[in-house]
């Protein structure tokens, strides 16, 4: 089940990024996300506090997962030919997908990207969007096979924070 999150998840939701980072420290870095950087708690705790942050939890009640989702393009997206033509509230955005690593290849990413295309169906939003790292191959191919187009790539101040490529993707709705 994936839904809105609550004050109450925010710890996990820190853990489910350390436990990303960790994995990454110890073999190989597919998000060039900086541990203490981005994504943080105080990161977390924004996208809750503006009603965006949702949460996945398996059967057992345990968070698998987690994403920002709202209509917020980054300034850096105005460098991308996109194909579809929507604006404003009518495209959604993809923001901080994170899966727990020991969740990984249970289609738990394929799960969150469907809950977000009904939201955004939901919200009459004619275009959903998201970038990733160039170097984060599974990411980009999952979001490929989900019928999800490369728009193009271009360099990113990522939150202020890192210096990176990000590979931009849309789908239609």
């Amino acid at each position: 089940m994936i839904r809105l999150a609550t004050k109450q998840d925010l710890n996990e939701v820190e853990c489910i990024f350390h436990e990303i980072l960790d994995k990454e420290a110890a073999t190989v870095s597919y998000s060039n996300w900086i541990k203490g950087k981005y994504p943080t708690k105080a990161h977390a705790e924004l996208a809750l506090n503006q009603g965006t942050l949702y949460v996945g939890e398996d059967e057992t009640g345990r968070l698998f997962g987690c994403a920002n989702l709202n209509h917020i393009q980054l300034d850096e997206y105005v460098k991308i030919p996109w194909i579809y033509e929507a604006e404003g509230e009518e495209v959604f955005v993809i923001h901080m997908l994170c899966i727990r690593p020991d969740c990984a290849g249970q289609g738990r990413g394929k799960e969150f990207v469907a809950f977000a295309e009904e939201l955004a169906r939901e919200k009459g939003c004619k275009v959903v969007r998201i970038d990733t790292y160039e170097g984060n191959t599974p990411a980009a191919n999952l979001y490929q096979s989900l019928g999800y187009r490369l728009a193009g790539k271009t360099l990113f101040h990522f939150q202020n924070v890192i210096w990176e490529n990000l590979i931009c993707l849309e789908k239609k709705l």
